[in-house]
């Protein structure tokens, strides 16, 4: 029963591989295809590692592996914005997506003859897959790359390598390897374009905002890098400790990020972000409306622990209390999408960045504050928190948010995401939103036909469907700027793929959902 729910996950992922690539067929098509093979392959080895206790590093043991899900989200980003970048005619970023494409494909690659290569016997078909793959990927790439383009992708592989060994090291049991490859794959293209375009700044290009997005990720990962390690050698839970943290953050963000951004934008960042925020009076509407919804999100988590101290026994946070959190969320989101795109990006960013920190401060167990988040969000942890980082309320953020940092702005500017593309931006609402919120509540409550090999029922996920469409039909009616363009078969597809992939993965669903969803109404 363990391998169906993996085999039917395989099979969705296959699926929505091939329903892209009915739409979007090139050189690159071919490359996908054949990591997609040789990932379900490499899949079921490390998986086998993984109940043996042979891994390198300590992955979370409640999921597993992921590989083949997770090595097809980035390359398929790339192809698709390739595609709706090269109809508009931006050839820059067109060049951008063929780049992404292949370091996706390069490091799920790299990851996989890794995984096979720690595997004892060595499987043979295996390898001749991997290597079949890597041949059919080096020789698109010489065709397809120019030597600069080489050189990033090898340089994003690198920081990969090197991000990896440190981060699987410091914090065991927090990630599968399909998760570390999203999560630190990611993490690792935008520290490397951070770099590059520090290297290469030209006064006036570039939007502030995605300056903003680069410097805020990097500057919060290499911060809790840098404590981390520190705190491998001292206590972190004294109050001199503390004083330090706070010391040194204030230290590193106004002497590293602040003059790190003043280079970018030209400006004074504090200033910048000042005049952005109140610029208009629907971002000051917006903003207040926002902050009544942050208040309330804490009204919650502060009476469930009150809840919970008034009882004689320990208990965790039922699951509709925590789906609360989603409806929130997607009150959150949908008004910044229907009136001001700009401000929810930026908002976000400052919200990542705010999440990041206190979860440095609650792992630290940093006074004054440390002890209590400790406290306060252990009733929200699941089985997916099984290391020592408590990640899932930043999993929701960023599941919300990337549909919205990876919408390629400038070649929407030119009319090219019309159709299902308009509804790229609210991927992260209808995926977690609505589609996996509806399907853990209903589910939960009156599901009672299971989906084989998993806790997950059909009425859950059918209701998961209808409720996607129907917020569909109201994005439709309030959002003037979408038009579907009778694309509605589509969309159906494409919500009915991601539901059932929902059903049966055991990755983080807040993370991959969005993304793939994201893929297919971009294809």
């Amino acid at each position: 029963m363990l391998l169906k729910p993996v085999l039917v996950e395989s099979l969705v992922v296959f699926t929505i591989v091939l329903c892209v690539h009915m739409v979007v067929w090139d050189r690159y098509s071919w490359c996908a295809i054949a990591l997609a093979i040789q990932a379900f392959y490499v899949q079921f080895k490390w998986d086998r590692l993984l109940q043996l206790g042979g891994a390198v590093f300590q992955f979370r043991t409640t999921a597993n592996s992921g590989l083949l899900p997770a090595s097809m989200v980035i390359p398929l980003l790339g192809i698709v914005m390739k595609e709706r970048c090269k109809t508009s005619g931006i050839v820059y970023f067109e060049r951008f997506g063929i780049v992404v494409a292949s370091t996706g494909m390069v490091i799920a690659l790299f990851l996989s003859v890794i995984a096979v290569g720690i595997t004892k016997p060595v499987p043979t078909n295996t390898c001749i897959l991997s290597g079949v793959a890597g041949s059919l990927i080096i020789y698109t790439m010489k065709h397809s790359l120019t030597v600069s383009e080489v050189v990033e992708v090898l340089e994003v592989l690198l920081i990969f390598v090197y991000l990896s060994m440190i981060l699987l090291y410091l914090l065991p049991r927090c990630f599968s390897p399909g998760e570390a490859l999203l999560v630190l794959g990611g993490i690792s293209f935008i520290l490397n374009q951070l770099i590059k375009r520090s290297l290469n700044v030209i006064e006036g290009r570039g939007d502030p905002i995605d300056f903003f997005l680069l410097v805020l990720v990097v500057g919060v990962v290499l911060l809790g890098i840098f404590f981390t390690v520190l705190f491998l050698f001292m206590d972190s839970g004294t109050w001199t400790s503390s004083m330090f943290f706070h010391l040194m953050t204030a230290v590193l963000g106004l002497g590293v990020i602040m003059p790190w951004l003043y280079r970018l934008i030209r400006r004074n960042p504090l200033f910048w972000l000042l005049q952005f925020l109140f610029q208009t009076q629907t971002r000051v509407y917006l903003l207040g409306y926002w902050t009544l919804l942050a208040a309330s999100a804490c009204t919650v988590v502060l009476y469930q622990n009150a809840k919970r101290s008034s009882e004689s026994k320990k208990h965790q946070a039922p699951t509709v209390i925590r789906k609360c959190f989603h409806f929130i969320v997607v009150a959150t989101y949908v008004p910044g999408l229907i009136y001001d795109p700009q401000l929810l990006y930026v908002a976000a960013v400052l919200c990542l960045a705010v999440f990041i920190f206190l979860e440095y401060v609650r792992y630290f167990r940093i006074k004054p504050f440390g002890q209590m988040l400790r406290h306060l969000l252990s009733l929200f942890l699941d089985e997916r928190d099984s290391g020592p980082l408590i990640l899932t309320h930043i999993y929701l953020l960023l599941g919300m948010s990337l549909p919205v940092w990876l919408f390629p702005r400038p070649c929407a500017h030119k009319g090219v995401l019309s159709g299902t593309g308009a509804l790229v931006p609210y991927s992260g609402v209808l995926a977690v939103g609505v589609g996996d919120t509806i399907a853990s509540v209903f589910g939960s409550t009156m599901g009672e036909i299971k989906w084989p090999g998993t806790k997950k029922t059909f009425e859950g996920t059918m209701t998961a469907i209808f409720a996607q469409i129907i917020a569909v039909a109201l994005i439709l009616i309030f959002d003037i700027n979408v038009n579907l363009n009778s694309s509605y078969a589509w969309i159906l597809g494409s919500i009915s793929l991601v539901s059932l992939l929902e059903a049966y993965t055991t990755q983080i669903d807040n993370l991959f959902l969005p993304l793939y969803l994201q893929i297919l109404l971009m294809a």
